[in-house]
């Protein structure tokens, strides 16, 4: 059974309806299961599970070499038993920055709380913090937790950076505070202080970005952290914030001991021109916070870093983002993540409604995983934070989800088996259940014979295994459009059983579904080889009836063209002339216009006849009618009267003068030689005009007014025309 255009769309609309209708319940899946998750997100269920991703991240990332602008000076314990004092006295903390002072680094930043005097050497402390312009000290700016500690008194608010942290939920450092607003004041952060100290040397001051609300650092802009960036919830967003893209804490600055710079230990060219912060990383000091390197999966322990580190980093961060455009950590938009969540939780949930046995389900889902892991730590190495726990729960919740939906089918489609079994064994006719892979589930007695295989062969097998390519193709064809349809249908087709013989078999297939939901179709099949074999005589008799019957019509329309053209240049003929012209007169009364009629005779004819021969004749009026043909617009009628006798009929003109102008390009072709058979000869027209209305109102009058015409137009001379 073929399948016309109109069946071809309407079976492409019911499978795309199908596909919509089977896809549903996966697009349902994944938009709930992503639901659940943007709103675990935005209430922060999931939030550490996205800091230890994220943090993840920071650990994989490949180490980074030493940044050789920043020197730490650490005080140790071994310093502390050097000193012997606790706070360090102001005439240590003198000698330190002298020492420093003299070989010439750039700034140096002192992470040292002093805003109390701590002799000895107080006075000396104080010349030393005004002989040393590149000092910049700290102070902690009260917050809801603390209070305040001010800054050494001897310093001005230019020289002094707050050092305040914000520590996550999970007690981890992972943002920096850049600018903080007290008190309609707007106070520096001591990281920033230090960087911009250092890049002021390099020409590079802080500028308004694109968006004026960001600060931009020669190459790169610093986004401000908004309460919902990245996998934060809700977050305090206060001040300028920014997500520290942090350095691997292993080895990432030069560290030299506070007791060697004051023995002299220490060459002047770890200092020169650099940054050197001061801070204590003597553990009994308790000066350390947990970033995210200090724990990973297989540490039992977490390891810190001192503050002073902490610090460094957060100024390497600012100095390689502008000098160097090391990439800044940035979010996309919450639009965006949660289309990007939507999608991969989608995609989990396709590849687990499609493959679905075991292996192969496994196989893409752990595909997915790594794919999706790897995406977002590439981005992650370029600077972006992408979710990758939201759409991880998503692929793998749609995996548990679908799965469990499929088991429930499964076992209620094998009691619909076993029921079915029972019931067609008892129809004599070939009856077949099949799934919606097209395998064959249930097949009866009756159609083991038919098709000359034993059931156990063909159970869970398709049409392809046993049928002709064609035969198998036909079948699947049908099979989708019940399964798109919902419909009923019948249908005749050609089976090859097993011993090679051909029968016609009429099919109806309709479409079921059991109590679980399992759809599937049911085929009930009986031979229609002798009917059709009758069938088809029937149709060759009536085909040989309607090609006689094309014969003859054929033959009827090329007597009527006979009975209206000329038989040797084709034109119309005298009666289609008369035609013409009588529907050229009611064309121009209905739509008040002019017709104009040239009555054509050609010249010195008689004599090509007569000189070589008739052959001769009628070749050169095949030409005639050729030129006059070409020579004309489309809308223009030539006809042949008889003889050398032909017509134009020019409907629709504006003046008389159209008219002439027309008879002057025919005199002008027809005058040009014709070559008959390699005899060149010349002959012209001579042409008489009678123009509607004005001539005439009836075909009569205007043809013998032409006809007239023309017969003066011979009589001055030949190659010419004549007006009626």
């Amino acid at each position: 059974m073929g399948i016309t255009g109109d069946d071809s769309k309407g079976l492409r609309k019911r499978l795309f309806r199908q596909r919509t209708h089977n896809s549903r319940r996966v697009w349902l899946t994944a938009f709930s299961i992503a639901s659940c998750l943007l709103l675990l997100r935005y209430f922060g269920v999931i939030q550490s599970l996205e800091w230890a991703a994220f943090d993840q991240f920071f650990r994989l990332r490949p180490p980074e070499p030493v940044d050789e602008r920043i020197t730490i000076v650490a005080i140790e314990e071994a310093d502390l038993q050097f000193i012997g004092q606790w706070p360090l006295p102001d005439t240590a903390i003198a000698q330190l920055l002298q020492q420093l002072h003299r070989h010439q680094p750039r700034i140096i930043g002192l992470d040292l709380y002093r805003d109390l005097r701590v002799e000895p050497g107080h006075e000396h402390l104080q010349q030393t913090y005004r002989s040393i312009p590149n000092l910049i000290g700290i102070e902690k700016l009260a917050d809801q937790y603390s209070a305040a500690v001010l800054p050494p008194p001897i310093l001005s608010q230019q020289r002094v950076g707050f050092n305040n942290v914000i520590l996550d939920a999970d007690g981890k450092v992972r943002r920096s505070l850049l600018y903080w607003t007290t008190q309609n004041k707007t106070h520096e952060s001591f990281a920033l202080k230090l960087a911009l100290g250092y890049l002021a040397s390099e020409g590079i001051s802080p500028q308004p970005a694109q968006n004026p609300n960001y600060l931009q650092l020669g190459q790169s802009v610093f986004p401000c952290f908004q309460r919902n960036d990245g996998g934060y919830a809700q977050a305090d967003a206060g001040g300028y914030q920014i997500i520290s893209n942090f350095r691997h804490i292993q080895n990432s600055f030069r560290t030299v001991s506070l007791t060697e710079v004051l023995t002299n230990k220490v060459p002047a060219e770890v200092f020169r021109d650099r940054i050197v912060l001061i801070g204590s990383t003597a553990p009994s000091l308790k000066d350390f916070f947990f970033v995210p390197y200090s724990s990973g999966l297989l540490t039992t322990v977490a390891q810190p870093i001192a503050g002073v580190e902490l610090q460094a980093n957060v100024v390497s961060q600012i100095l390689d983002a502008a000098l160097v455009g090391r990439p800044v950590i940035q979010v996309w938009s919450k639009v965006t993540e949660s289309l990007w969540i939507f999608a991969w939780t989608l995609l989990g949930a396709s590849l687990s409604w499609r493959l679905r046995k075991p292996a192969k389900f496994i196989l893409s889902v752990t595909i997915t995983s790594v794919l999706l892991v790897g995406i977002t730590y590439v981005a992650f190495l370029d600077g972006w934070w992408i979710p990758v726990v939201p759409p991880l729960l998503g692929i793998y919740g749609c995996a548990v989800a679908i799965a469990s939906y499929i088991a429930y089918q499964q076992e209620g489609l094998q009691r619909s088996k076993e029921f079915l079994q029972e019931v067609i064994n008892t129809i004599p006719d070939p009856v077949f259940v099949k799934n919606q892979q097209h395998q064959w589930i249930v097949l009866n007695d009756a159609f083991c014979q038919f098709i000359g295989y034993p059931l156990e062969e063909l159970l869970e097998k398709s049409d392809y295994e046993f049928l002709a390519q064609n035969e198998a193709d036909v079948s699947w064809q049908n099979d989708k459009i019940v399964f798109a349809s919902g419909s009923a249908i019948e249908n005749e087709e050609e089976l090859t059983d097993s011993r090679g013989i051909t029968h016609l078999v009429a099919t109806k297939k309709s479409l079921h579904k059991d109590a679980a939901g399992n759809l599937f179709l049911v085929g009930v099949m009986r031979d229609i080889t002798e009917r059709k074999r009758i069938e088809e005589e029937l149709k060759r008799t009536a085909a040989e009836l309607l090609r006689s019957n094309t014969e003859l019509q054929h033959s009827q329309d090329r007597l009527r063209y006979l009975a209206y053209h000329d038989s040797l240049t084709s034109l119309p003929n005298r009666k289609l002339f008369y035609d013409h012209l009588n529907q050229s007169l009611a064309w121009a009364k209905s739509n008040n216009l002019s017709l104009a009629l040239l009555f054509i005779d050609l010249d010195g004819f008689k004599q090509v006849n007569d000189t070589f021969g008739h052959d001769s004749g009628d070749f050169l009026l095949v030409t005639v009618a050729q030129r006059l043909t070409l020579s004309l617009r489309g809308s223009d009628i030539v006809s042949r009267l008889g003889g050398d006798e032909f017509t134009v009929i020019l409907p629709g003109i504006a003046k008389a003068h159209d008219a002439a102008a027309v008879a002057e390009k025919i005199l002008t072709t027809l005058s040009q030689e014709f070559d008959l058979n390699g005899q060149i000869i010349a002959v012209t027209a001579s042409i008489g005009i009678s123009i509607y209305p004005y001539n005439g109102n009836t075909q009569e009058t205007l043809v013998k007014q032409a006809d007239l015409a023309m017969y003066q137009a011979k009589q001055m001379g030949k190659n010419c025309y004549k007006f009626a």
